[in-house]
């Protein structure tokens, strides 16, 4: 029974560093993009080119 009060004790200390890590990386702005919503607007309404068919004529032989 004292395993499982170890362990949990393990998992919610590197919860809360992991929470911490996301926190501090937010807050840096590492998460932040800049770029994509100035193009976004160019790319939104991209023309979707079709494949030609083949045409694929094949002669039967007998």
């Amino acid at each position: 029974m004292s395993v499982i009060y170890i362990l949990l004790t393990i998992s919610i200390i590197v919860a809360i560093g992991f929470f911490i890590a996301f926190i501090l990386a937010v807050k840096s702005g590492q998460f932040d993009d800049s770029y994509t919503p100035s193009v976004r607007m160019l790319f939104e309404d991209e023309l979707v080119k079709e494949k030609p068919k083949s045409t694929n004529k094949t002669t039967k032989t007998n």
